[in-house]
Formats: structure tokens, C-alpha cells, sequence
């Protein structure tokens, strides 16, 4: 019997972490509160920025725009698993599907080119520091700021047309908690082969850029630090990177486990645990590393805290 291409009409399965009834209180509770601090942690730092003039300046511009695509990253895949849990009903449409594709795509490519933009400003503001506001104007940051915005809607423009390409079968069962394009290119009727080569392709250019730009900024960094005479000098120049170099690490780091957990693990749940770090612990956990380890931002923070109060 050939099987049913259910393409147009599909509903796929989030499988999801566990179908044990007893620990879906827990999971609801603890993704609703990731998600919680997330979207109020990253609106914090966006109204801190907007409303404390210390902070115009092109490092917080590009902070806010990272913390706003933060909220929506993460808002792509968690509210749906929570009313996944909540309903016990693992379905997800096929439009929702590829809407969870796009916005996925498109705001994980807008957090890597922000936090480009973000190493450049830091290789100015150490290595050309008496040209930083000629170099730095606003013109500029909000030309890189639209910029990764076109470059991420183009990023998911492709990923959404790659998929809607594929032909769905019996089998729609997701073994994740969303639509993890690679998973989704496991569910092809057809030989997945080379849709899957061309989707790491894809992504692999739209990753490349921006690393290679980070890599190279810190290159520089480095070799500017270097040769700062004082130990005090050095330490003070690279402080001022440490909370993008600790974002950097932790967003790379955790993408890098998706791809190989989603190239290793085919049908495991176990593979869906990866996701977590990357779509809702890395988005709820910088503005933690920024507030602390920002002195100015920490300042704002409190001074619109004690307002709200």
C-alpha cells in the first residue's frame, strides 16, 4: 500500500519530552516559568534602555533589539508546548508548523547577526577608541540593525520554502517539542538526503558570516589588548567584552548541540533536551549575564525598578 501524502491537510505530533500523566504538572510549571522570566527578564532590559538616556548608546541599541528577539524566539516554541501539555493534545496544524519554521529561522539568525554587530562595536570601542562616535554613529547601527533584519527574514524565507517543498507520508510523528526543521526533513516521502545536505548548507553559510565576523573582531580585540601595557588596562579593556563573550558562548554552544543531536538522534526523545538550552535557558539566562555584569545596566534596572515601585 503506497503511503498517504497528507502534504496539504497533515496535522504533525509533538512527541514532546514524556507521556507520563504524572509529570506533565511539572513540565507545564517549570516551561511556564522559564518562559515568564524570559519575556519579563529581556522587556526589562528593552525599558531600561529606552528610558535611562546613560544608555544610547550602540551597544545597548543593539542589546535591545537582542533581547526583543530573544522574546520572540522563544515565544515561537513554548507557548505552544505549554498548551500542548495543558491539553494533553499533541497536535500542531501544518500552517502552524511552518509558522513555527519561519519565526524559528528568522529570529535564531537575528540573534547571531545582533551579536555580530555587537562584536564589531566592541572591536571599535577597543581598537579605534578616539574614532568610536565618528565610527559608531547612529546611522550606521541602525543600517546593521535593518540589515539583520533583511538578512534573517531572508534566512527564513528559505528554510519556509525548503519545507513546504516536502511531501509529508504516515508517518508526522516530531520527536521534539516543535518543528525543528531537521526533523521535519526526517518525515519526507521522498530520499531526505539531499534536502538535508542543502538545509545544513543553508544554515552553515548564515552561520558562517556571522561567526567569522565574531572570530575575527575578537581577533583583533585580542591582539589590541596585548598590547596595553598595564595588567589593570588589559583587564578593564576585556571586561567590557566579557557579558558578549559569555552570550556568544552560550548561544553558539547550545546551537551547535541542536544540529548534532538533530543529525544523531532520528526517533529519541532524548534528542528534543538540546533544543531546551537553545530556544528557552540561552534567551532567559542573558539578561541575567548582561544586568550582571554590567555595571550602567545594572544602575538602570534599579532606577526603573524603583519607579515601577
Amino acid at each position: 500500500m503506497e503511503p498517504q501524502n497528507l502534504t496539504g491537510v497533515s496535522e504533525f505530533l509533538l512527541l514532546g519530552f514524556s507521556d507520563d500523566p504524572e509529570l506533565q504538572p511539572f513540565l507545564f510549571g517549570l516551561f511556564l516559568t522559564m518562559y515568564l522570566v524570559t519575556v519579563l527578564g529581556n522587556l526589562l532590559i528593552i525599558l531600561a534602555v529606552t528610558s535611562d538616556s546613560h544608555l544610547y548608546t550602540p551597544m545597548y541599541l543593539f542589546l535591545s533589539n537582542l533581547s526583543l528577539a530573544d522574546i520572540g524566539f522563544t515565544s515561537t516554541t513554548v507557548p505552544k508546548m505549554l498548551v500542548n501539555i495543558q491539553t494533553q493534545n499533541k497536535s500542531i496544524t501544518y500552517v502552524g508548523c511552518l509558522t513555527q519554521v519561519f519565526f524559528y529561522s528568522s529570529f535564531g539568525c537575528l540573534d547571531s547577526l545582533l551579536l555580530t554587530a555587537m562584536a564589531y562595536d566592541r572591536f571599535v570601542a577597543i581598537c579605534h577608541p578616539l574614532h568610536y562616535i565618528v565610527i559608531m554613529n547612529p546611522r550606521l547601527c541602525g543600517l546593521l540593525v535593518f540589515i539583520s533584519f533583511l538578512i534573517s527574514l531572508l534566512d527564513s524565507q528559505l528554510h519556509i520554502s525548503m519545507v513546504s517543498q516536502l511531501t509529508f507520508c504516515e508517518n508526522v510523528e516530531i520527536p521534539s517539542f516543535f518543528c525543528d526543521p531537521p526533523q521535519l526533513l526526517r518525515l519526507d516521502c521522498a530520499d531526505p538526503s539531499t534536502s538535508t545536505a542543502l538545509l545544513y548548507c543553508i544554515s552553515a553559510i548564515f552561520a558562517a558570516v556571522p561567526v567569522s565576523g565574531i572570530l575575527l573582531s575578537y581577533m583583533k580585540i585580542v591582539s589590541s589588548i596585548l598590547r596595553i601595557p598595564s595588567s589593570g588596562g588589559k583587564y578593564k579593556a576585556f571586561s567590557t567584552c566579557g557579558s558578549h563573550l559569555s552570550v556568544v558562548c552560550l548561544f553558539y554552544g547550545t546551537g551547535i548541540g541542536v544540529y548534532i543531536s538533530s543529525a544523531v538522534s532520528s526517533s529519541s526523545r532524548k534528542g528534543s533536551v538540546t533544543p531546551v538550552m537553545y530556544t528557552v535557558a540561552t534567551p532567559m539566562l542573558n539578561p541575567f549575564i548582561y544586568s550582571l555584569r554590567s555595571r550602567d545596566l545594572s544602575t538602570a534596572l534599579q532606577r526603573l525598578l524603583s519607579r515601577i515601585n
